[in-house]
């Protein structure tokens, strides 16, 4: 699971089932479907009624909370994955102790990326406060960041995942950094940019050449699709001729950031960038030419909030948990603005919601 996209939940492959787990996590993925967030709750009470102290359970409430803006709650309910099954791969499972919090003053961390590039891009900010705290950081990452992570503060040394692990004394994974720093709604560390441009380009001057014609206009980068293994990709992307009311923007210059679709938006002079984006330090260069960035929920949502970029999300009527219920800004990337579906599947709306916003 260490390279899967971000989810709702855990998916058990290895280890004990609980009773009637397989059915409680299809009722409940249909629930969040639905959006039937009360429904939801009362199933996951149900379950832990014939499963005292189930671990999924436990998960299943954080994930809750957090949707709700419950983070006090939610991030220590989210630490219960880490007793469930199967959730944690075993090459991310280590005999040194865990870390949970407090000095580490003369030892060595290892600090390890747990789930898809996105949670990963978005967690890696807590890393200055933990350096803060004690001795040397490694940090574990996917190996498509070993040159983007370079950018970040609070790290002594990158290990992309596969390569041989130094040693170290204790080890925690992103994940767990929230509710180690008790984040809450009003704590979560939001200042940005905390990630930057690596002097590692491979298409730098490519890319630039890419964007010289476009000098002087207003540029904008869309991607309207995300990866297609993710399990909810039918969900969260969108037809791009359903972004068509954008081409009457003056002015602009659209730049697409879309990897792996053939189809492509009506907008005008549209370039492609996605010959040239070998990397996410390709990727992060091109961002750092844009005005404004417009995706669904991918990975490149992140990077461009993590780089300071304004950014407009657009959501799907069951978000995933960090973008929590009905606001239109995010705690996590202050330049970032949500447009949400207002019921399931409802693109056009969104849409046309933005277009009118960005001509106002």
């Amino acid at each position: 699971m260490g390279e899967a996209p971000e989810g709702r939940g855990p998916r058990v492959d290895q280890g004990p089932r609980e009773k009637g787990l397989e059915a409680h996590q299809a009722l409940i993925q249909s629930l969040y479907e639905q959006g039937r967030w009360d429904d939801y709750e009362a199933e996951v009470d149900r379950f832990d009624a014939a499963n005292p102290g189930s671990p999924f359970a436990e998960y299943e409430r954080g994930y809750l909370n957090l949707l709700r803006g419950r983070m006090d709650v939610g991030w220590r309910q989210w630490e219960a994955r880490l007793r469930a099954p199967g959730f944690v791969p075993r090459e991310k499972q280590f005999p040194q102790p865990r870390w949970t919090g407090g000095s580490f003053e003369g030892k060595t961390l290892f600090v390890v990326f747990e789930q898809g590039f996105g949670d990963t891009l978005m967690l890696v900010r807590y890393l200055p406060r933990v350096k803060a705290l004690g001795g040397r950081v490694l940090l574990l990452v996917q190996p498509q960041f070993a040159y983007l992570m370079t950018t970040l503060e609070g790290v002594d040394e990158i290990v992309p995942f596969g390569h041989p692990i130094p040693s170290f004394d204790l080890h925690a994974s992103l994940f767990s950094l929230p509710a180690i720093f008790g984040t809450d709604l009003d704590s979560v560390p939001a200042d940005v940019p905390y990630l930057g441009i690596p002097r590692a380009v491979p298409g730098r001057q490519e890319l630039a050449q890419a964007l010289a014609p476009s000098h002087g206009r207003v540029r904008v980068g869309v991607a309207w699709g995300g990866n297609p293994a993710h399990p909810r990709d039918a969900q969260r992307s969108l037809p791009p001729d359903l972004l068509e009311p954008l081409a009457a923007l003056p002015g602009v210059a659209w730049h697409s950031f879309q990897l792996g679709r053939e189809e492509r938006p009506p907008l005008p002079e549209l370039v492609s960038l996605a010959p040239l984006l070998k990397t996410f330090s390709d990727t992060a260069y091109a961002l750092s030419g844009m005005d404004l960035v417009i995706t669904v929920d991918t990975a490149l949502a992140h990077l461009a909030g993590a780089l300071g970029i304004p950014v407009l999300l657009l959501v799907t009527w069951a978000p995933d948990f960090r973008w929590m219920l009905e606001r239109d800004d995010s705690p996590w990337y202050p330049t970032m603005r949500i447009y949400r579906q207002p019921e399931p599947g409802a693109w056009t709306p969104v849409v046309r919601q933005l277009a009118a916003d960005l001509t106002a």
